[in-house]
């Protein structure tokens, strides 16, 4: 019988380093659960899937009086972030407004699986738009934030019949020069990333942390020591801690055209991104948007939204901003978990919404 081929020494050792990290962090993730931060979601039921999403219908105590909405994560990390606490939940705000609450949740891609790029994370957006259309007779508000926010605002550049409204949550639309620090760091980088392949969740948070240190090391560390005399901000951080570690793969291809359109060729904002043999941009995002941004997030700011609102019909678009957070983690997080966005951001968004009803 012949020997079996001996492993690639490099290989190897990277693989049994991955390995040891993915223990590190599931250990850490059980420990916070036996500790009470683990999940703490709002019910809900599946109401439409495929391999790439499932579209989550929350249910609410009473019947929704308001137009349907759809939360769009970014598909690096898990959707729970959108309901982490009853306290800090997006979810149950959308709820208690009266919205007919919907959520993709992204489903991580299967190795050796197609591909998925841009164009599919756009359309997967569209189509649960179209269940959620079905479902309910009525067209719905799209939120989304960070890569998600995006995502929605290429399927609404794509089909903006689709939607009523789109809300952005920390989402970079602009991505010129000096735009943001996270873009200038990620367009200076070159770009290794297989179309063909995944990146483990794990490599992409390294990645981000060699990137920006500030912004996903030390902001959090010094977040965590400000919180230790804050109870529910200690509570909120930790929450936020236990959500960072369930990490999930993401799509070379994805990862690759993000890089190389948006954040070094600024397409979008040119009105030169071409998805499915048209061209999409400021000039085809016709329906109304607003923006919620932080002075303090540095992958999401005002500069990196402002720039295209200036492209797209007049007097449709609104920016709003939110303070720092104690307790978030990343301020990048802080329109979703934190306590004053949800005590005074999200009441002006849910009326925003309302009046668009």
């Amino acid at each position: 019988m012949p020997d079996a081929p001996f492993p690639d020494p490099l290989a190897f050792a990277r693989a049994t380093q991955r390995a040891a990290q993915e223990n590190w962090r599931a250990a850490q993730a059980r420990t916070l659960d036996l500790l009470g931060y683990g999940l703490a979601e709002h019910p809900y039921e599946i109401v439409a899937e495929t391999p790439l999403w499932r579209l989550r219908h929350y249910i609410g105590g009473t019947a929704p009086q308001g137009p349907p909405a759809l939360m769009v994560p970014a598909p690096i990390k898990r959707a729970y972030v959108w309901d982490l606490a009853p306290e800090v939940s997006v979810v149950g705000t959308g709820l208690a407004h009266g919205l007919d609450v919907h959520l993709v949740e992204w489903r991580p891609p299967a190795a050796g699986g197609a591909p998925h790029g841009l164009e599919d994370y756009a359309r997967a957006v569209l189509a649960a738009a179209e269940a959620v259309t079905a479902r309910v007779a009525g067209t719905p508000v799209v939120l989304g934030h960070s890569l998600g926010g995006t995502l929605a605002a290429l399927a609404a550049a794509l089909e903006p019949a689709h939607f009523r409204a789109l809300v952005l949550l920390a989402a970079p639309l602009s991505f010129a020069p000096g735009s943001s620090a996270f873009r200038d760091a990620v367009a200076l980088r070159e770009d290794r990333t297989p179309e063909d392949g995944l990146v483990p969740g794990a490599q992409l948070g390294q990645a981000c942390a060699l990137l920006a240190p500030g912004t996903f090391v030390w902001h959090r560390w010094l977040d965590g020591a400000l919180s230790l005399g804050d109870p529910a901000a200690l509570a909120l951080h930790l929450r936020i801690t236990r959500w960072a570690l369930d990490e999930v793969p993401l799509s070379g291809k994805l990862v690759h055209e993000m890089v190389q359109w948006l954040y070094r060729e600024d397409r979008f904002t040119a009105g030169r991104l071409e998805l499915g043999g048209r061209l999409i941009g400021p000039q085809t995002l016709r329906l109304p948007a607003l923006a919620a941004v932080s002075r303090s997030d540095e992958i999401g700011p005002r500069a990196a939204v402002e720039p295209f609102f200036a492209h797209m019909a007049a007097g449709s678009t609104e920016i709003v901003e939110h303070p720092a957070e104690i307790g978030v983690g990343l301020q990048h997080l802080a329109i979703l978990a934190g306590r004053q966005a949800h005590r005074l951001v999200w009441p002006r968004i849910a009326a925003w919404i309302a009046a668009r009803a």
